[in-house]
């Protein structure tokens, strides 16, 4: 075999341990009745929830524990999934800013369900965007 050859396998070797890797690693978007089903069943894989804060009447964002001077690395919330199921959430990694965790329009929780609540090793926000009203006021001018 050509010394080409063989370099050609070795990097389509490595190429596919990578892939297999990375797909491993990989979670799927679910609801919170999935995501408590597969705990029950023994699946301990990751998952992405997709929610929002709960609300009062009001509109005002309720059930947030976060007291940076107690314990700065622990929040707790409830969040409301798409399917209006609603959960107690526990991540040891709080948002840089809880001025906006508290604005965003969804959240995405990266974890798994224990027990009756479920603990999140990720949040991720999607903030409302400051710029749509000015596209909006641009675009009728």
């Amino acid at each position: 075999m050509k010394k080409s050859h063989i370099l050609a396998i070795v990097i389509l070797a490595i190429a596919v341990g990578i892939i297999v890797s990375t797909a491993g690693d990989a979670s799927q978007y679910v609801t919170f009745d999935t995501a408590f089903t597969m705990a029950e069943n023994g699946n301990t894989s990751k998952v992405h929830v997709v929610g929002e804060l709960k609300k009062d009447a009001s509109n005002q964002v309720v059930g947030i524990e976060y007291d940076p001077a107690k314990n700065p690395n622990y929040i707790a919330f409830t969040l409301v999934d798409n399917n209006k199921e609603e959960h107690k959430v526990i991540c040891s990694n709080p948002p840089a800013s809880m001025r906006d965790f508290v604005k965003s329009e969804k959240v995405v929780i990266i974890g798994r369900a224990d027990g009756n609540q479920f603990v999140a090793n990720k949040i991720l926000m999607k903030c409302p965007s400051k710029y749509e009203e000015n596209q909006m006021q641009a675009s009728s001018i």
